[in-house]
């Protein structure tokens, strides 16, 4: 491992991407994502300042906000934008999509009365089918993928983004590696994948420079508090709303 963390890890694998995983350790991990997310992630700020002003203005237009979460995992931060915007009075239709049909399956299981849609397919499959969405998101996927993948999946997600697409990820930072180590201490011997998949994401994560060399025309690339890089592309103008 590079001590200082000056370049990526790569080809190394997580435990949680294997298919013969402890069952029970994966159930775990997706309960954790539900905790560690609120607290690190920033959605709620991503959502005030990027998201919301997209659905008030399909909100304007009377029709339902559609919301796509691109490798959503456990669906913990879908949840969390259907839980907001009914909070906001905004009718909004959030589906989740993952690649994992274990993902897809403990999620329906625990959608808790969100409402969300929850489909086994790709980004590439919804633009085949012509699909349409307000807002395009993501949490921690970037850094599981290479240059070509990368590139592909935000062209799909301009395509797929009548308003914005936001791709929010972890920024590789030593300082980062030790605080998390340190953090989750505690769960050195739990049975869950956190803390391991966790340290080996921060290493497999770009720094802003690195992705900014990489997005297509029409990307921002901006640095976040609690070591985040966030990658935006805005299909329309004048949503923008103080947070």
């Amino acid at each position: 491992m590079d001590p200082l963390l000056r370049r990526r890890a790569l080809n190394e694998p997580e435990l949680m991407d294997d298919p013969a995983c402890d069952p029970r350790a994966l159930d775990t991990t997706y309960r954790m994502f539900g905790v560690i997310n609120p607290l690190v992630a920033s959605w709620r700020a991503v959502y005030v300042r990027d998201l919301r002003p997209v659905l008030r203005a399909a909100a304007a237009e009377s029709r339902p906000a559609a919301v796509l979460d691109v490798g959503c995992g456990g669906g913990d931060v879908a949840r969390a934008v259907a839980r907001w915007a009914a909070r906001d009075s905004l009718e909004v239709r959030v589906t989740g999509i993952d690649p994992d049909s274990r993902a897809i399956t403990w999620a329906r299981a625990h959608d808790r009365g969100a409402g969300t849609t929850y489909r086994t397919v790709s980004s590439a499959d919804l633009v085949a089918a012509g699909e349409r969405y307000d807002a395009v998101l993501s949490n921690h996927v970037l850094h599981h993928l290479d240059a070509p993948e990368l590139t592909g999946l935000l062209e799909d997600s301009a395509l797929l983004a009548r308003g914005i697409a936001v791709h929010n990820d972890l920024r590789r930072s030593r300082l980062a590696w030790l605080i998390y180590w340190a953090a989750t201490l505690p769960l050195a011997r739990a049975r869950t994948f956190v803390r391991f998949d966790g340290l080996l994401s921060i290493r497999r994560s770009r720094t802003p420079d690195e992705l900014a060399a990489l997005v297509p025309p029409g990307w921002r690339v901006s640095r976040q508090r609690f070591f985040r890089v966030l990658t935006v592309h805005r299909a329309t103008d004048g949503t923008d709303e103080p947070g």
